[in-house]
């Protein structure tokens, strides 16, 4: 999984120190025809290696040649760097994914300082989103907080009591101080990198899933009859939004369809993916060797898929493709859509087969209602944590239409401009939900709430009111 632009815009100023550290230089005179190259190796990596290409010109009406013609035109009328980059920015975000994206190198801050090695240099708490819920008039904050990462508390609408809690972001690396803790609960000190800041990576993750349930705890013996869970602004994160999904429901979830784009990228995935699986199965017994190996036979397919490629040049004449353009990647839970977590406990292939099992989660922690605030602020995947409750008759969304998609996984395949010394980020696969609707389409709430730019938090908060109120009702009805 990966951020939404909004959270990108979090990382931006780590993002400019790394470029720096690698001494880029600007072009010292504007070069219009070292642009117009880079933008053939543009086109090039969207014509094959960009998931959504398909559902891009048949959904969504895109003409790729006027759209390319048009960047050509912008490029060619652009008279510094700056131009340039905004308009191939301008490019981005004429497509539906809002994974796509130019990472720019920065010319102005010099050469990096000392840099800070630590695992934790990188997480920054201004990535969290502010809660928004809480704003509601009549909300009253628990007392004492059960975790300050999550902060919770209750709302009293009509006969109901709502539990309120806000999920900030889907990524230990918005939570510098958890890191920090997690440094010293594995007795490090100093410089970390590589396996040890995966090593501090996971220990973070964990602990947030404890908290997690601590504050779910917290708002059962509240006495709630209803949670509300504020993911408004949330810009996205990690696989730890699919184990925070299975603890606020008592239904067993099924994870959303994944496909993939062809190519080496996920071919060297199914391989690492089967020789594990295959080395699993050595030691592993009956019934689960079954499993592993044929998971294994399954995976190898998937990589011939891989290793097939699908031309597109039939899209750019608006036409579909002769063949399927994108692989079968199973599910945004890994090889299984859905597991009891019992069955897989204590397995060390466990996490392979379905990627909550990374994080010491228990399913259904809170078994009532549930009401899922999202708006245009919430991406990638907290989008698709939404998305997958909706899908499987969890929760109630209530807010504005969250973007979404599917973003980059293992790294994503970025591709480098080598005269503007950019990068483009395309994603490499594609979500399908229930309904047949691409992801990227956006997570549309139960009940729309409509914000305006210009209103305050509080205003905002105070929209949701009428819209918490239609869904406690709808709630009754749809109860046993």
């Amino acid at each position: 999984m990966a951020f939404s632009p909004a959270t990108w815009l979090a990382f931006s100023a780590l993002a400019l120190l790394s470029a720096s550290a690698a001494g880029a230089d600007p072009p010292e005179v504007f070069g219009r025809d070292g642009w117009l190259a880079d933008l053939e190796v543009v086109r090039s990596a969207f014509a094959t290696k960009y998931p959504d290409l398909e559902w891009e010109v048949f959904e969504r009406g895109v003409n790729l040649n006027n759209v390319f013609a048009e960047v050509r035109a912008g490029i060619e009328r652009a008279n510094n760097t700056s131009e340039a980059e905004r308009v191939f920015d301008q490019l981005a975000h004429q497509f539906g994914n809002r994974h796509v994206r130019f990472d720019w190198p920065e010319y102005a801050l010099g050469p990096a300082g000392s840099g800070d090695a630590s695992a934790c240099a990188n997480y920054n708490e201004r990535m969290q989103a502010t809660p928004l819920a809480a704003l509601i008039p009549g909300f009253h904050a628990l007392s004492p907080q059960p975790s300050a990462e999550f902060p919770s508390g209750t709302l009293r609408v009509g006969k109901h009591l709502l539990g309120v809690l806000k999920i900030p972001l889907f990524s230990p690396e918005g939570f510098p101080a958890r890191c920090e803790q997690a440094m010293l609960a594995l007795g490090i000190n100093g410089r970390c990198g590589g396996d040890c800041a995966d090593r501090v990576e996971a220990s973070t993750a964990s602990q947030l899933t404890l908290d997690f349930a601590r504050v779910l705890a917290a708002i059962r013996a509240s006495g709630a009859d209803t949670l509300l869970i504020d993911i408004a602004g949330n810009g996205g994160g990690s696989e730890w939004a699919e184990a925070a999904a299975r603890m606020v429901t008592e239904k067993r979830l099924d994870g959303i369809p994944t496909y993939f784009e062809r190519g080496d990228h996920w071919a060297a995935r199914f391989d690492r993916w089967e020789k594990e699986l295959r080395e699993a199965a050595a030691g592993a017994h009956s019934a689960d060797k079954a499993l592993l190996l044929k998971l294994a036979d399954e995976v190898r397919q998937r990589r011939a898929q891989a290793l097939t490629p699908c031309p597109t040049d039939a899209l750019w004449k608006g036409q579909h493709p002769p063949c399927k353009l994108m692989g079968d990647g199973f599910y945004s839970t890994g090889l299984l859509p859905a597991a009891n977590r019992a069955d897989l406990v204590g397995k060390p292939w466990g996490k392979l087969l379905f990627s909550p099992m990374q994080y010491p989660y228990h399913e259904g922690l809170w078994e009532g209602p549930l009401i899922v605030v999202i708006d245009a602020g919430t991406g990638s995947a907290a989008s698709q944590f939404a998305a997958e409750l909706q899908d499987n008759h969890a929760a109630i969304l209530i807010g504005s239409t969250a973007p979404a998609g599917c973003g980059h996984t293992d790294g994503g395949t970025p591709t480098p401009l080598p005269y503007s010394r950019g990068v483009l980020e395309l994603p490499d696969c594609e979500r399908i939900r229930v309904g047949g609707q691409n992801l990227a389409d956006g997570v549309r709430p139960d009940i729309e709430v409509t914000f305006s730019d210009h209103e305050s938090a509080r205003e905002r908060a105070s929209r949701l009111v009428p819209a918490i109120v239609q869904a406690t009702d709808e709630i009754r009805y749809r109860s046993p």
